[in-house]
């Protein structure tokens, strides 16, 4: 039968040895995980820091762009309240003109009928005198207002239709302001704890249909000109308007003033040659 061979026996010193390198092998990773933890405390203090100012800078471009979008919405907002009852203004002032238009057509009608009625005159009482003259001068007078009111109506058609496009534009763009108001007043809201938030790989992916901000201002700007351009035409355009119905009114009471004392003149003449004519008559 084999005997059982028994194990090796170490030595003390070995032993002390071995625990000596067991403790020093784990001081040392001991001290390794300290420093590893020490090293990530630090870092964590380090990217919360810059966590807190990153937050904080966007925080303040965020607050300075709401500025600018509440700035150039109350921009717009006073170029549409403009555009707006400058249009209507200018609306009265069509509706003036097509009155103005229609005014003329009647006393036309009747100088015509004039015209065509003394062309019944006989003989020799069929005579181009004072009366046909200023009777023809009154047409011709009144052909000439009806064209001007109807040129300066289509102009004032014209204008409301420009001034309908400027507050369009204005409308748009106000509408695209509000969006990006609310849509930054909901980022400056935010923070770790808001609900449904969470990480997006695309998040800061610049796409092509982005416009630089000087871009964006001009975009503006140049639909606050143009509002600015079409209302200061159209403010220009009413006054010509005043000056024209001022003037057609004043240019037809005068021919028509004309015409009047004509025609008392003319009958005035043919009833004094028919009483002396009627008083040969009477000596026959």
């Amino acid at each position: 039968m084999a005997r059982l061979q028994a194990p090796p026996k170490f030595h003390p010193s070995h032993w002390d040895t071995a625990n000596k390198m067991q403790r020093a092998s784990t001081e040392s990773q001991k001290s390794r995980s300290e420093r590893m933890i020490a090293e990530s405390q630090r870092l964590l203090d380090e990217i919360e820091k810059t966590t807190r100012k990153t937050r904080s800078d966007v925080n303040k471009k965020i607050e300075q762009r709401q500025e600018e979008i509440k700035f150039w919405k109350q921009e717009l907002d006073n170029k549409l309240e403009q555009i707006v009852h400058e249009t209507e203004v200018l609306l009265t002032f069509k509706t003036r003109l097509e009155k103005s238009l229609e005014s003329c057509k009647e006393p036309l009608v009747i100088a015509q009928k004039c015209l065509l009625n003394r062309q019944r005159r006989a003989g020799i009482d069929l005579v181009h005198d004072e009366v046909e003259r200023e009777l023809v001068k009154e047409a011709e007078v009144l052909q000439g207002i009806i064209a001007l009111l109807g040129h300066t109506l289509e102009q004032t058609n014209e204008q409301i239709r420009l001034n309908r496009s400027a507050k369009y534009n204005l409308e748009m763009d106000l509408r695209d302001k509000f969006t990006a108001l609310m849509i930054d007043d909901y980022c400056a809201s935010m923070t770790n704890n808001t609900p449904e938030s969470r990480y997006a790989d695309n998040a800061v992916k610049m796409e092509g249909n982005f416009v630089s901000p000087e871009d964006w201002i001009d975009f503006s700007n140049i639909n606050i000109e143009k509002a600015d351009k079409q209302r200061n035409n159209s403010l220009a355009l009413r006054a010509l308007i005043d000056g024209i119905l001022s003037q057609t009114a004043s240019d037809m009471r005068k021919q028509h003033e004309v015409v009047n004392v004509a025609f008392r003149n003319r009958v005035k003449e043919v009833k004094d040659a028919k009483h002396e004519l009627e008083a040969l008559l009477a000596m026959v």
